[in-house]
């Protein structure tokens, strides 16, 4: 589909950069009328300055209210949503034993409840479409364990239990809820902890990017792109039969 076929209004959270900005991209791409947010406003404006049709809204995802008042401007700018991309998301590496509670909080805020603020506020917008989508984005962390990071694989299981769970509870109406749970993907997050363990141990870069790529049967980083384009899909007119699933982009790392 063509981008000069309007096929609705997309909004997706933690735009400006990596993952997020590749999604929205790809949904512009598709026709979509976009709207980034996030929490810099340079960031955002620099993304949506080569978005088509595009605009950008600063928003934090913990604040209910800023939520609330970030979808209803970008409605009122762009029209009502049909497409909600959940990206927002955040890492914190620790021990489980020097995890704070604090750390325990703000991954479950950011990870599962930021998703639930905004598909809780856009749901009245997208049950009035003849078809509509939400498309989280979890990671293999939602689907198996890694270390150090007991946080954030529980806030991605949650997230990817709350896709299935929504999925149910809307499945007879034009909603569908999908999740996507990318693996180790080539992000700014990604090159600045391959710097970290070349700093912290003397390796070369490629031997320091091994760390991430071994998990991949494919022995590879995802791309930005390979993510954007299944969310493209979940996100489509023609995936309607789709719905509560968790799709793993990890080359085969999980089913």
């Amino acid at each position: 589909m063509g981008a000069d076929a309007d096929i609705g209004h997309a909004v997706v959270t933690g735009g400006g950069t990596g993952i997020g900005l590749a999604i929205a991209r790809r949904l512009a791409a598709a026709g979509h009328a976009v709207t980034i947010m996030g929490r810099s406003a340079g960031t955002l404006d620099a993304a949506v300055a080569d978005l088509p049709r595009a605009g950008a809204e600063v928003c934090d995802v913990t604040d209910e209210t800023a939520v609330a008042a970030a979808l209803a401007r970008a409605e009122a700018s762009r029209g009502s949503v049909r497409v909600v991309v959940n990206n927002a998301g955040m890492v914190a590496t620790a021990p489980f034993e020097r995890t704070s509670l604090e750390a325990w909080r703000t991954a479950l805020d950011v990870n599962l409840l930021g998703a639930v603020r905004m598909t809780q506020a856009a749901l009245p917008s997208l049950k009035a479409q003849p078809w509509a989508r939400v498309v989280n984005i979890a990671s293999t962390a939602g689907l198996k364990p890694y270390a150090y990071v007991s946080a954030y694989v529980a806030s991605k299981h949650a997230l990817v239990g709350m896709t299935r769970a929504l999925a149910q509870e809307l499945a007879k109406t034009s909603v569908t809820v999908n999740a996507v749970c990318p693996g180790y993907t080539r992000t700014a997050i990604i090159e600045r902890a391959v710097g970290t363990i070349v700093a912290r141990t003397g390796r070369d870069a490629a031997s320091a990017e091994a760390v991430f790529t071994e998990s991949n049967p494919q022995n590879r980083l995802v791309t930005p792109e390979e993510v954007a384009d299944a969310v493209a899909w979940l996100a489509s007119p023609g995936a309607g039969a789709v719905n509560g699933i968790a799709l793993s982009v990890s080359g085969g790392e999980t089913g």
